[in-house]
């Protein structure tokens, strides 16, 4: 008989911990147990395939224990058994406890049975009682019933002629009030009816949002990536379009003017293939975590599952690629002026890097757990979050935090500066998102609407120093409570709840004029928001969990990327 390996078995729980939800605990198991060096296709591995393996090891003890050559027959009674107790005892104790089991129940049927017979010689002597008894009802009823009947006759002969009028008068009564009841019962029906108004509602704003549906003719498929796309970026300047995948790959698809078309789009003529890895893919070691353009949209960054960063040309060339980190990088930014590159990794670091140079300049060592996130304030400074519940604002060529904000109870997933970068957002596993400014250690405002975790926050491209310096500042977040929250930022106070997905949103992005909001949801759909009502204007609906949203620089194309390996373009115009 064949037997799994530890290393068979670490990919099954490290697979459990994925799909379940448990990403940091999947990536700590990957990095200490070497999944990346596993020769195990993960595409061969279907979902839940842990849970099917203990669930089919324990139908199977089961069936053992329930099966003996001494004293079980096969046509005996099945004995089921707790999960608990299979996982605690071996066979042997298993079978005893079936024996223990079948000799209860023989006895308490032993026992039924006695308990039936003193029943059933019971139930005879009660029924001769009874049909005594009966007798002597039915005698004394006929004689009732003789006298009554007597009296009748007696009656009717002496009133027949007065008693005819009230009874038909009584009769017409009785009409009266069933034709009242009916007339009542009619009211209270259209009563209820009057209620049912709602229902005609839901289905009217149900029939309103298959008319903000984006017909599949103005969606372009992008088509070639082979497992989950999981990072998506338009280049700030001109029409193309990097994705990252699971599939040990990023790519950059040219994406031409003018309106989408339907159907795929994978001919070799519009799109650049990134490997990250000579010969197969599907390597998780690989897997393209997160990418981001320079500001001038001529490189392309890439930070992978094995903890290098590359640097990509706009022709798809590998330009860079830069090894320190001792784990898979989880977030990756460039600096505005474009000179630095600023990484975050699982090893607890971030480290800025000389891009020019192709070398690092400055590692930071502060967090005691993965670091989730990083992003710049200005061209030297920048702020880390972690699963270790802390912010840290670091500055290159300082050795120490130049600010440290802690208040979060929970792992912090993402933290982002405003356009100006005097706030900084923070949102958490602690079902929080926060304000902080630079001036205070405590938090400016602790936002606390959702219930659930908050994956992401957006603040929009308005108010001072933006180029829609009229309109408000607004945060956005999105949660695994399948909701996204509009924040008033100067009061802390809650704008809108947007609730139109049901199930956690992982994406949102603000259009370039600021005036709509994007989000994308593992319910497969993508919705456009307008912010002056907090109203869905357009949706989308593909075919897998959608991990990421994103507008091109002049607000009229959206991309999304899908879990089903695939990315979509669809034209906004309204």
């Amino acid at each position: 008989m064949t037997s799994i390996t530890s290393v068979e078995l670490n990919y099954l729980v490290f697979r459990y911990l994925q799909e379940s939800g448990f990403t940091h605990s999947a990536f700590t198991l990957g990095y200490e147990a070497g999944i990346n060096k596993c020769t195990i296709d993960g595409n061969l591995i279907p979902p839940g395939a842990l849970i099917t393996f203990v669930q089919k090891g324990l139908q199977y003890l089961e069936m053992e224990a329930n099966m003996s050559n001494n004293d079980v027959e096969m046509d005996e009674d099945f004995s089921f058994l707790q999960p608990l107790d299979i996982i605690t005892k071996d066979v042997n104790q298993l079978r005893q406890m079936i024996k223990e089991k079948r000799k209860n129940i023989q006895k308490d049927k032993d026992k039924d049975k006695e308990k039936n017979k003193d029943k059933d010689k019971n139930k005879d002597r009660e029924v001769d009682r009874e049909h005594e008894a009966e007798r002597g009802r039915v005698r004394e009823k006929e004689r009732h019933e003789k006298e009554e009947r007597e009296k009748e006759r007696e009656k009717a002969e002496s009133n027949k002629e007065p008693e005819k009028q009230p009874e038909e008068l009584a009769d017409g009564d009785m009409v009266m009030d069933q034709e009242d009841k009916d007339a009542i019962g009619h009211e209270e029906n259209g009563t209820s009816i009057g209620q049912e108004p709602m229902d005609i509602a839901t289905t009217s704003t149900q029939a309103s949002q298959e008319a903000c549906e984006i017909p599949g003719s103005d969606v372009t498929i992008l088509e070639g990536h082979t497992s989950e796309v999981c990072a998506c970026a338009w280049s700030p300047t001109g029409s193309l379009l990097a994705s990252g995948s699971g599939d040990s790959t990023a790519r950059i698809w040219t994406i031409a003017d003018g309106l989408c078309k339907s159907g795929a789009q994978n001919s070799p003529l519009n799109v650049l293939v990134l490997k990250h890895v000579k010969g197969r893919t599907n390597e998780k070691s690989k897997d393209v975590t997160t990418l981001d353009w320079n500001g001038e949209g001529s490189l392309l960054a890439t930070g992978s599952y094995d903890g290098q960063a590359r640097i990509w040309t706009t022709n798809g060339e590998l330009r860079s690629t830069l090894s320190k980190h001792k784990g898979p990088i989880f977030s990756l930014k460039w600096n505005k002026k474009g000179d630095y590159l600023l990484t975050g990794s699982f090893d607890k670091t971030a480290i800025v890097w000389d891009v020019k140079a192709e070398e690092w300049k400055q590692q930071f060592e502060f967090h005691t757990g993965p670091t989730l996130d990083v992003d710049w304030c200005n061209n030297v400074s920048f702020a880390t979050s972690s699963t270790d519940h802390m912010i840290y604002v670091c500055k290159i060529g300082e050795i120490h935090p130049i600010k440290t904000f802690a208040g979060h109870q929970g792992e912090v997933n993402c933290v982002k500066w405003d356009p100006t970068g005097s706030l900084l957002a923070s949102c958490s596993d602690d079902i929080t998102a926060k304000i902080w400014c630079m001036k205070q250690d405590k938090y400016v405002h602790d936002l606390r609407e959702h219930s659930k975790e908050i994956y992401a926050i957006r603040w929009s491209p308005t108010g001072p120093g933006t180029n829609n310096p009229n309109q408000q500042l607004i945060l956005a977040s999105a949660s695994f409570d399948s909701t996204v929250k509009l924040w008033d930022v100067e009061l802390g106070k809650l704008l809108y709840s947007l609730n139109g997905h049901k199930d956690p949103v992982y994406s949102v992005a603000f259009s370039p004029n600021g005036e709509y909001l994007a989000s994308g949801s593992l319910d497969k759909s993508m919705h456009i928001w307008s912010l002056k009502d907090g109203k869905i204007v357009k949706t989308y609906t593909g075919n897998g969990g959608i991990f990421e949203v994103c507008w091109n620089k002049e607000g009229d194309k959206l991309a999304a990327c899908f879990a089903n390996n695939t990315l979509c373009v669809l034209d906004f115009r309204m």
